[in-house]
């Protein structure tokens, strides 16, 4: 079995691994529900969420739990991993 590399992460490194993650998110997000013709609004009520929480998700000022993430992708016909792609 091949042994795997722990790297030390830095508070800069995980910081820029956050924003960046958040970008993909948000960006994708976004393409996702314009893609299925659906306002913000619209799409909050169909995953339970508040309109607030995307807003704040797509302008990447907010790191969702997992379950609103489980909730948005399932609200988008999707897998959660398909939403946190890039």
């Amino acid at each position: 079995m091949a042994k795997v590399t722990v790297r030390k992460a830095t508070e800069a490194t995980l910081k820029r691994d956050v924003k960046d993650m958040r970008k993909v998110l948000a960006d994708r997000l976004f393409e996702l529900r314009s893609e299925a013709d659906l306002s913000q609004a619209r799409l909050a009520e169909i995953a339970g969420v508040d309109r607030k929480t995307i807003n704040r998700i797509e302008n990447g000022h907010f790191s969702p739990a997992l379950d609103t993430i489980v909730r948005l992708s399932v609200a988008l016909g999707i897998t959660p991993s398909a939403l946190l792609a890039k």
